[in-house]
């Protein structure tokens, strides 16, 4: 049997769509109908959790779960509005249109929210069949399968929060975890999925290059090419603060902005257009600052050597900060400050390499 993905199974929430804000601020709604204090944002994705009852069971035990989705349901509907796409998402359903893909949608999302945000995003007319408000996904897996006669290690199940890895695990078919929703890289690994990514367009370029046979592409053992990138400690002209990222491939932690080097691309070219697509920043007084291995480190998503090439240079003026979809957060610190923050181990190396030239101008 031709063992190639032929069918896709998408969540919703997380995966096609942007609605993590909204489901967090109308869950903090509840809380306070209930008497309980809120949560911050990253409080609530390592918390969160499907069924949605056993997430309820743990804070408000005493609630009849109806009381709890009017007041949810109530608050959604005024901040549904903020619901968007997720960059790459609509590539990614493009590519399993061309591909012949067959797609559905399993989802706990309610009937009224999939209607209107398909309708807007236009993903509705690229789903064969959407099977939405199941709150429990493993009891459905089953008959998905067996009423669209799918085989089982030809479907691949996209979601972005551990039950949907298990949902898969109990189908039977392949599991792919993206970073774009709800659940942590750390929550995810727990569960053990097949593949991690860190977002749809990342997916598509590995079934690109595998032509569709995933369990191939997940069955090669050789070892990892380094892969050579550069990054950068960014000074503020006037404060000389630092700038540093928050991402969730690096479970979350602070580090700096930068990637990957192109075939015949000089790296301080490279340097110039990743600060560029990263941060929307010019830089200059560009100097090497250290040369360091991260090889399979526990901190990133996924298994990889990379050679960096850390960098230390300035902001040009204007300086405005405008992140790309790569970071969650960014934040200017003085250096003594950013060695405060929960930061990766190859940027706690770079500025431990620095800290001497703290108060000296690179210009």
């Amino acid at each position: 049997m031709d063992e190639r993905i032929q069918n896709v199974i998408f969540d919703w929430s997380g995966t096609l769509v942007d609605d993590l804000p909204a489901a967090w601020q109308a869950t903090n709604f509840v809380f306070r109908q209930a008497g309980l204090p809120e949560m911050t944002l990253e409080q609530f994705r390592a918390e969160f959790c499907l069924p949605f009852k056993k997430f309820y069971d743990r804070y408000t035990p005493t609630l009849p779960l109806e009381q709890l989705e009017e007041w949810f349901h109530g608050h959604f509907k005024e901040v549904a509005h903020q619901v968007t796409e997720l960059p790459h998402a609509r590539g990614f359903l493009e590519f399993c249109r061309q591909r012949g893909l067959r797609t559905f949608v399993l989802s706990s999302v309610h009937p009224t929210y999939y209607e209107v945000q398909s309708t807007a995003t236009g993903f509705g007319q690229w789903l064969e069949h959407p099977y939405v408000q199941v709150y429990d996904k493993r009891s459905k897996i089953h008959e998905i399968l067996n009423t669209h006669h799918l085989e089982p290690r030809q479907t691949l199940f996209i979601g972005d929060m551990e039950h949907d890895i298990e949902t898969a695990r109990h189908g039977g078919v392949w599991s792919c975890a993206v970073l774009t929703g709800y659940n942590t890289l750390q929550q995810l690994r727990v569960a053990e999925p097949d593949l991690i990514v860190e977002h749809l367009g990342e997916l598509r370029q590995i079934l690109k290059h595998c032509d569709l046979n995933l369990g191939r592409y997940l069955s090669q053992t050789h070892a990892l090419t380094p892969i050579p990138t550069v990054g950068a400690l960014i000074y503020h002209p006037q404060t000389r603060k630092v700038l540093m990222l928050r991402t969730h491939k690096w479970s979350n932690l602070w580090g700096i902005p930068g990637g990957k080097i192109k075939g015949g691309e000089p790296s301080e070219l490279a340097l110039h257009r990743e600060i560029k697509e990263e941060t929307g920043l010019d830089i200059t007084h560009v100097r090497l600052a250290l040369v360091q291995d991260c090889i399979h480190s526990n901190e990133f998503y996924r298994p990889a050597h990379f050679l960096l090439l850390n960098y230390t240079c300035d902001a040009l003026e204007p300086v405005v900060v405008q992140l790309n979809d790569e970071a969650q957060e960014f934040r200017w610190c003085s250096l003594e400050e950013a060695f405060q923050l929960p930061l990766n181990q190859p940027t706690r190396i770079l500025l431990e390499k620095v800290r001497p030239q703290s108060s000296t101008s690179l210009s």
